[in-house]
């Protein structure tokens, strides 16, 4: 009986430690879809390689898909594209620059701030109504044909 009990400590020991290391893994994961292979003791089979490095140019959105006099908030790149006439393109931080809140919505030509009312242009994400005080920062992005990419 001593020894079936150390066998069935070995093998919860061993699925304890297969649990953890996925979770581990799954806590890691940060927005990658690359998946983990499952703890085994055995040599892992030949897979093909996948790529986790993070593409040169993110494709945000077509330009059909940012209003003209409106825009588009992306809460997973934390950054908002406008078009504030026909053609033009802009892209700022979605963090607003009072205390951090993303903002929420886009309307009447102004980027708002639902924690404290902040309200930015979307021409130039100047400030038109606070407690913000700064700007929205600017970001990069590229416009080729009808495709709108983070630079």
């Amino acid at each position: 009986m001593g020894d079936d009990l150390k066998s069935r400590r070995t093998v919860f020991a061993g699925v304890g430690a297969g649990g953890l290391a996925l979770a581990l893994t799954a806590c890691g994961a940060g927005g990658d879809t690359t998946t983990a292979a499952p703890a085994t003791s055995e040599p892992a089979a030949s897979a093909p390689a996948t790529s986790s490095a993070p593409a040169a140019a993110e494709g945000l959105a077509k330009t059909a898909d940012i209003p003209v006099g409106g825009g588009k908030i992306f809460k997973e790149q934390k950054i908002v594209v406008t078009q504030p006439t026909e053609g033009e393109f802009k892209a700022f931080s979605a963090s607003c620059t009072h205390q951090g809140c993303a903002v929420a919505s886009i309307e009447n030509g102004l980027i708002d701030c639902p924690c404290h009312g902040s309200k930015f242009k979307i021409e130039d994400g100047s400030v038109t109504q606070g407690p913000a005080t700064k700007p929205l920062p600017a970001q990069e992005i590229k416009v080729e044909g009808d495709q709108i990419t983070l630079a």
